[in-house]
């Protein structure tokens, strides 16, 4: 396998069947299984200009190989949207934490990784090497993302709400999100994105409607939701997911 470090972001550049290197945690794992084999691997978590946090009054901009201990421990993140910050800091583990970044988690699209919630929620834009992308045009299912071929994730812009919070039922042993549940209220509405419970990150329109109604806990432990089309495995039965999801919706906006 063939091995190089980009010198920046304009001159990274894909041959057949690379793939780009951020933080790693996803990729050589699935080398190591088997479930992926690049002929190469382009490395960009290096590239200053995709690191770095910028906050103004409207949005908080990361860069896409920002690792998620530095999102975590940013008083600037904490201060503007602590949903995030929260996250972020509870995702996996210390080395995970450390080697992560945010475009490669979402560039990868784990069915049960949390950044995408935190993403679709806040209705996020993701810049690219190329364009930018509307967080609901973006996520298209289990490990697929609107991204093209040689398509690299620069950085992410996530307007800043009236109110967030971020709640997970984790999975002991990967430490992944079996629920997990990302809220955000802002002057238009309510938006709520779910992970882990289906096939890929979705938004769930039923906790959105009565969370706009009435913005507390008991509105959203109140909702109902349907498991038609949710996970089902070992750890739990989609009815089970389907009863987490207001649950922790509910305690997500009492966090909040």
């Amino acid at each position: 396998m063939n091995y190089q470090a980009a010198s920046s972001a304009a001159a990274a550049r894909l041959g057949p069947d690379d793939k780009f290197l951020a933080g790693g945690q996803s990729l050589l794992s699935a080398i190591k299984l088997g479930l992926a084999a690049p002929s190469g691997l382009v490395d960009v978590r290096r590239l200053a200009e995709l690191q770095g946090i910028t906050v103004d009054a409207r949005a908080v901009r990361i860069g896409g190989a920002t690792t998620h201990a530095t999102v975590a421990a940013s008083s600037d993140v904490q201060r503007a949207l602590p949903a995030l910050a929260d996250l972020a800091g509870r995702i996996g583990d210390r080395q995970v934490r450390n080697a992560g970044t945010l475009g490669g988690s979402l560039a990868n699209n784990d069915p049960a990784a949390c950044y995408p919630a935190a993403t679709l929620a806040l209705g996020a834009t993701i810049h690219t090497s190329s364009r930018t992308i509307a967080a609901d045009d973006f996520f298209q299912g289990l490990f697929t993302t609107a991204l093209q071929d040689g398509e690299l994730i620069t950085a992410v812009s996530f307007p800043i709400p009236r109110a967030a919070g971020w709640q997970k039922f984790k999975q002991p042993a990967s430490r992944f999100s079996l629920v997990g549940v990302f809220v955000a209220r802002f002057d238009a509405g309510v938006r709520v994105a779910v992970t882990g419970a289906g096939p890929g990150v979705f938004r769930c329109a039923e906790l959105e409607t009565a969370l706009a109604r009435d913005w507390s806990a008991a509105a959203a432990r109140a909702v109902k939701v349907s498991a038609d089309g949710l996970n089902s495995d070992l750890h739990g039965t989609p009815e089970y997911r389907a009863a987490l999801i207001p649950e922790l919706a509910a305690r997500a906006v009492a966090a909040a």
